[in-house]
């Protein structure tokens, strides 16, 4: 009986989407055929990268801007279009795109140089060689290619902070030891100041160019929704109002497109998973609670270890309490999880700075509250329900490697 409800339940999936056409138009990594408002920046990354087509070197090229504001998919757009004619033309152009925010690609320089390795077709042992090595191994398959290569490094300001801004300098001086190849650099931060937390060194090899992408305002997203959902629903999937209320979400967040269209998303998933055919105002409430969950539970499994190991002294404390709890109660408990995870314990003012992190990613709320002559304290609370903070304990417990406690 299980068996015959799972399958009729599987073949309403198998059947015609009633809410979809192409949901793909929908997702972050999406490259559609028109970009909206973002022209002359497209038209400035061409002229930038354009010299590569004739066996140039072109200038490194820095862009920055809030996240959503359209700078990774312009970047795409511009090397799709590069790549299509080098291939039609026969030129000698090669484009390698890394995105440093995804785990176990960009912590370090040595991941990172391997999978550039492995993008040139060889393999190397993800860890064990001298660094030294991995990158003459590097060196010899891009010169082996006679090729002009471009490298973009999406969200690179996360690639110095858990690598250093050592590796930026070796790449940017590897064409002095190159011959018959070359190498530019495109680099997409969400930080304004990237370039300046560098070290004057580095900085002064870069020789870029840098463009700044200003955020969308509400008609501009309204714009590129209606560009994208034509693309991925079916014809009057979309109630009237529903482009409006989303663009305006997404203004709120300082002109986040990217978040628009993820909530357009989610919205006609929860649509379909109904079983009903059009997405309501209604609707995007319910997926902006989702989303909300969702990015929680990502940023915690994102975290350094030393601040999951913090949250979760923090979460066995709200447990355990049903008072206040404070940052000395936080601390304490800490010292007895650190030999529980290997990890070499931080100061009671490095745990009070994690602390204000996590109140700053709004996974907690601390307040700075006065103990009369004990001096000064934080009062720590927290916002999510009971269901939440149980998932975010299982999470980790299981990426710190600890025991589920009884």
């Amino acid at each position: 009986m299980k068996e015959k409800h799972l399958t009729s339940f599987f073949e309403r999936y198998i059947e015609e989407n009633k809410v979809f056409k192409e949901k793909k138009a929908l997702q972050s990594n999406y490259t559609p055929e028109k970009i909206p408002h973002r022209e002359i920046q497209i038209e400035q990354i061409a002229n930038i990268l354009g010299p590569a087509l004739r066996n140039e070197l072109p200038s490194n090229l820095f862009i920055y801007g809030k996240t959503g504001t359209g700078k990774t998919v312009s970047i795409k757009h511009v090397t799709n279009t590069m790549k299509e004619l080098g291939k039609e033309r026969g030129l000698a152009i090669k484009i390698i795109y890394v995105n440093c925010k995804l785990k176990r690609v960009a912590d370090t320089e040595y991941r990172l140089i391997s999978r550039l390795i492995r993008d040139l077709g060889t393999d190397v042992p993800s860890t064990g060689l001298p660094t030294d090595e991995i990158y003459n191994i590097f060196y010899a398959l891009v010169e082996k290619e006679k090729k002009t290569f471009i490298l973009i490094l999406d969200e690179i300001d996360q690639l110095i902070k858990k690598a250093g801004d050592e590796i930026i300098y070796n790449l940017t001086r590897i064409n002095s030891e190159l011959k018959q190849s070359k190498i530019a650099m495109v680099g997409i931060s969400n930080s304004l100041t990237f370039t300046s937390d560098l070290e004057p060194r580095v900085r002064s090899s870069l020789s870029q160019e840098e463009l700044v992408f200003p955020p969308y305002n509400a008609v501009q997203i309204q714009d590129i929704l209606r560009n994208r959902s034509f693309e991925a629903f079916k014809e009057n999937a979309l109630t009237p109002g529903v482009i409006e209320k989303c663009a305006a979400y997404a203004a709120r967040e300082h002109g986040d497109a990217r978040r628009a269209l993820e909530l357009l998303r989610v919205a006609g998933e929860l649509v379909d998973r109904d079983k009903r055919e059009k997405v309501e105002i209604q609707d995007l409430d319910k997926a902006e609670e989702k989303i909300e969950k969702d990015r929680v539970i990502e940023t915690v499994s994102t975290q350094p270890k030393q601040s999951q190991a913090s949250l979760y002294c923090i979460l066995v404390l709200f447990e355990e309490s049903e008072g206040k709890i404070y940052t000395g109660d936080v601390y304490d408990v800490y010292k007895k999880i650190c030999p529980m995870t290997d990890l070499r314990p931080l100061t009671q003012r490095r745990i009070s700075d994690i602390i204000a992190e996590l109140d700053m990613l709004g996974i907690i709320n601390a307040r700075v509250v006065s103990k009369g002559r004990y001096g000064r304290t934080k009062e720590l609370t927290m916002g999510l329900s009971s269901h939440m903070y149980k998932k975010i304990k299982k999470l980790l417990e299981k990426d710190l490697e600890l025991k589920q406690n009884e």
